[in-house]
């Protein structure tokens, strides 16, 4: 690729880092604050270029298609999204010329959640601005990276278009590329109702999104069955992977995969004890990890699903 190391090199984006996995993957990790929110990243194929998710904004998705091209002076062929949530979806208006996939349920779920979440959102945009210029006004306790992506939502939403996958899967879909090939594929649902993965064999490199998360504690929604979430990461430590991309923190190994499925097993005893929410700790093993608040929200969630 003629250029490619100048092209990274060179590249700077207030939204994520670039980081090149190997001869033909590429990583774009989420800045706080930023219009990410979550990662993202892109495979050269060979003849065809190849990008999982699409951020949280049309801000964000516009330097990730900007450096996949320049860094393969190739144009983005095909765009995945992992699961339906917004993190991972919001920028797909940038790729409206790509086909843009997804499982079945994840299209289902996009098509019947989001239209209304934006309308709200955009209906509400004076009082976004309102809450953002008192968070500034703060004399104490201001969260900078909160007001820089509460910026960045306001920035997106007058032009915020929902666009849908123009193609759907189940189970898997192959892409035969002449560098290499790609499995994009879905075990269900653990994170989301359904959660996409894509594994490049000849590099050893997965994205998982959201089934992973990297030295921060995942967030266990409603909607996630942890049981299902477990199993899916232990029939996943079974590929043959060197290099696992999450949907949150940073660039792993399988090593990660086995800290999170620990995770699971420890917070399921722990939302089992009789204790009030209060009295609990988060374990030594886990209190180095960000978003430490989710700790005693992924308790609560655990409760109400146990009953």
């Amino acid at each position: 690729m003629i250029g490619s190391d100048e092209e990274m090199s060179s590249f700077s984006s207030n939204h994520f880092t670039l980081e090149k996995i190997s001869e033909n993957v590429y990583a774009a990790i989420a800045k706080e604050g930023s219009g990410s929110v979550a990662n993202a990243g892109f495979v050269q194929l060979g003849n065809a270029v190849l990008v999982f998710d699409t951020f949280n904004t049309q801000q964000a998705s516009e330097d990730l298609k900007h450096v996949a091209e320049a860094v393969t002076n190739l144009p983005v062929k095909w765009v995945v999204n992992s699961h339906w949530h917004g993190d991972h979806i919001r920028g797909n208006q940038t790729f409206k010329g790509s086909t843009i996939i997804s499982s079945e349920n994840t299209f289902t779920t996009m098509q019947e959640n989001h239209p209304s979440r934006i309308k709200k959102q955009r209906d509400d945009l004076q009082g976004l601005t309102d809450y953002i210029e008192s968070l500034s006004k703060k004399q104490e306790g201001v969260n900078t990276n909160q007001i820089t992506f509460l910026r960045e939502i306001e920035k997106s939403l007058p032009t915020l278009e929902l666009v849908l996958p123009n193609q759907t899967f189940k189970g898997e879909l192959k892409f035969h590329g002449t560098n290499c090939h790609a499995r994009l594929f879905t075990l269900g649902g653990g994170h989301s109702v359904c959660d996409a993965m894509m594994y490049i064999p000849e590099e050893r490199v997965l994205f998982m999104g959201d089934l992973l998360f990297v030295d921060c504690h995942p967030t266990i929604l409603e909607e996630s069955n942890i049981y299902d979430w477990h199993a899916i990461l232990i029939q996943v430590e079974n590929l043959d992977i060197d290099t696992v991309i999450p949907g949150h923190g940073s660039v792993g190994t399988k090593d990660d995969l086995t800290k999170l499925i620990q995770y699971f097993e420890e917070i399921l005893v722990i939302a089992k004890q009789d204790r009030e929410l209060d009295e609990l700790v988060i374990p030594h093993a886990y209190k180095a990890w960000t978003s430490s608040e989710f700790f005693l929200k992924n308790i609560k969630v655990l409760r109400e699903f146990e009953r």
